[in-house]
């Protein structure tokens, strides 16, 4: 099992993202994650049936999120977060790879838990890519660390995250990275490319903007018109 659990953008202040996005998406926060103070940031997350957005901003200087907002030119999509129900072949597959994890995270107690791994941004391209694993309910509806404990009420289960679009140097290269890390096949796709997951799919696009590679969109099923925020274009799910 791989799935698109969670989308991650970032921008200088929190409190217009928070207000455009609620009524945007007709979604309350379901969360706050103290565990991103770690690195600077705040944030507050929505649930979008078992699907997440997130949105991160700095709360110090010199934070990677914001160096990041400073390569792309202001608020951006940052992150695509996927679960499994097993770490381990991934784990034995990135080793034999040569695949770098930056970051090896385990969290919580046997009620909630999470372990994480980041991957070098310069061994995936695209944008950044976290491979987790959420217990002890691995149900879309059920574990899920980075929400808490008492999310489901909040959760807005019209929409979901049913895709996200990166721009790309080289689209097909890049596709086939990821391909080779999700052990799924890169395929064409219009003009660019598209990986394929168990409830998503990732397109890879030729980057035409002077931003350079980056999450440039995300598609979301039951979203009636398109909208934007935080840099990032959303988009219908138009099954295309």
């Amino acid at each position: 099992m791989l799935r698109l659990r969670q989308i991650a953008m970032v921008a200088p202040d929190l409190a217009p993202v928070e207000e455009v996005v609620g009524q945007m998406l007709a979604a309350e926060v379901c969360y706050r994650d103290p565990g991103v103070g770690k690195y600077g940031l705040h944030n507050a997350l929505w649930a979008l049936g078992g699907t997440f957005l997130e949105a991160l901003a700095p709360l110090q200087e010199n934070t990677t999120a914001g160096r990041y907002m400073a390569r792309r030119g202001g608020a951006t999509g940052y992150m695509v977060i996927l679960d499994t129900d097993d770490l381990a072949p991934v784990r034995d597959r990135l080793a034999a790879q040569g695949t770098r994890i930056v970051e090896d995270l385990t969290v919580g107690d046997a009620a909630l838990h999470a372990t994480a791994l980041h991957l070098h941004p310069r061994d995936t391209g695209g944008c950044l890519l976290s491979i987790d694993h959420h217990g002890p309910d691995g149900g879309m509806m059920g574990s899920y660390m980075w929400a808490g404990s008492a999310w489901q009420p909040y959760a807005n289960a019209s929409l979901a995250i049913s895709g996200a679009m990166m721009t790309c140097d080289d689209p097909a290269a890049t596709a086939s990275r990821w391909s080779h890390i999700l052990e799924r096949p890169a395929v064409p796709h219009g003009a660019g490319w598209r990986v394929t997951l168990d409830n998503a799919a990732l397109d890879f696009m030729p980057n035409n903007g002077p931003a350079g590679e980056g999450l440039a969109a995300i598609r979301v099923a039951g979203l009636t018109i398109p909208a934007r925020s935080c840099g990032l274009d959303f988009l219908p799910e138009t099954n295309q």
